[in-house]
């Protein structure tokens, strides 16, 4: 099952994780002591890049009188709401940019260019999504209320339609977020009045944004409409499954552990850095591919420090990898096809009752606990002294024998 137990699973001691916390802290704030005019430009240069390329599809778009044109238009105007939503939508509204004081490139002014309503998703995936990152019960995020993917979540014969609702989720990526966010607001609003403003809300997003991207355009485009509503729906589509493409092999690759309730009792900041780091997972890419992932490809990075510019990341991710060799921790990290395929594996896996699956529940390569490394006979609290990185490798390779070593959790190890 999930880690209950951080340190434990860590092979970390109290000293170890306070000096990791200590180093981690130190990290943040030469970043924040250095932030000036170049990260500002950044932004904004990013900002009016992503404007020239919309307005440039759309005009080629319009303008097309060959299918190859149309092609590259529709392909442009995908890499722009892509860039729009990831690189300064989706960062711009962690409160990266606050700093600069600027009223148009702020968390609380910024509504991006998508179904959902940026206010909204700020409560679910600021507070509800990186402040209990990956704890199963709190996080709404792991599988959004529709995938199982991790054991902790209990078998439902729903789930045998989970390959179908993966496939579903990645066309209308942002439509499922929409709703997400929506429901997330909706368990937190204390009347009926804030449900129905909350409601409301999106229901007027949601007019906007069809309006702009199936109705204003078409109908500017003249006789040639139905060119620009198809461009326009392809270009949504090819937004929807890289951004959901991203966002799955950050969260639910092998290596990306889950924790249960217990781990957020008396939870310290250090232990709560130290579940960023195990709780998330990178993607190899180079300048342009980090660009156009909102440099989500550094999704440890982010999630240890969410609310620092996203162009800060990748020098970021070079301390924090000498930090994970410093104190034997695994740096969760692949190509992007193999951290997919880890994904997909695991959505067509847990869509079978636990009863067909082989590895034990605290030993599967999806999700592991503190007991993966107990054996029979053993005391709580024996662990070697060791890293976890170290302990990972030294881990039987024959599962058959692994599993026969873990004994059966008992009423001292999970909580009730």
């Amino acid at each position: 099952m999930a880690i209950s137990d951080i340190k434990e699973y860590a092979h970390l001691t109290d000293a170890d994780v306070e000096a990791l916390s200590d180093e981690l802290t130190s990290i943040r704030r030469d970043v924040t002591e250095s932030l000036g005019a170049a990260d500002a430009a950044y932004i904004r240069r990013t900002i009016g890049l992503q404007r020239l390329l919309d307005a440039t599809a759309r005009l080629v778009i319009y303008g097309s009188s060959r299918p190859v044109s149309w092609a590259l238009g529709t392909t442009a105007l995908g890499v722009a709401k892509s860039v729009e939503n990831m690189e300064i939508g989706h960062n711009v509204s962690h409160g990266q940019w606050d700093w600069m004081n600027d009223p148009e490139i702020h968390s609380t002014t910024w509504e991006w260019d998508m179904a959902g309503v940026s206010s909204q998703w700020r409560y679910s995936h600021n507070y509800r999504h990186h402040v209990f990152s990956n704890v199963v019960g709190m996080d709404e995020d792991l599988g959004y209320g529709v995938l199982r993917i991790t054991r902790d979540q209990p078998w439902k014969p729903e789930h045998l339609l989970q390959p179908l609702r993966n496939l579903v989720m990645a066309a209308m990526f942002e439509w499922g977020i929409a709703l997400h966010d929506l429901y997330s607001e909706q368990t937190r609003a204390g009347t009926a009045a804030e449900k129905f403003a909350h409601r409301r809300a999106l229901i007027g997003k949601i007019a906007r944004q069809t309006g702009k991207d199936y109705l204003l355009f078409p109908a500017l485009s003249g006789r040639r409409w139905r060119r620009t509503l198809t461009a326009n729906l392809i270009a949504n589509l090819l937004r929807n499954i890289w951004a959901y493409v991203v966002i799955f092999c950050g969260h639910f690759p092998d290596g990306a552990e889950k924790f249960t309730l217990a781990e957020l009792e008396n939870e310290t900041r250090p232990e709560w850095y130290l579940r960023q780091m195990l709780g998330a997972a990178n993607f190899r890419a180079g300048p342009v591919m980090a660009f156009l992932s909102g440099n989500l490809c550094y999704q440890i990075e982010h999630h240890l420090f969410p609310d620092l510019p996203s162009n800060r990341y990748a020098d970021i991710s070079t301390k924090v990898q000498a930090l994970c060799e410093k104190y034997d921790l695994p740096y969760t990290t692949g190509s992007l096809a193999g951290q997919y395929l880890l994904t997909l594996r695991t959505i067509h896996k847990l869509a079978v009752p636990d009863r067909f699956l082989r590895a034990t529940a605290d030993d599967a390569p999806e999700t592991a606990s503190e007991l993966k490394f107990r054996t029979a006979g053993e005391p709580i609290g024996s662990t070697p002294r060791i890293g976890l990185r170290t302990a990972l490798r030294a881990l039987p390779t024959n599962r058959r024998t692994r599993r026969r070593s873990i004994p059966p959790p008992t009423s001292d190890d999970r909580p009730a």
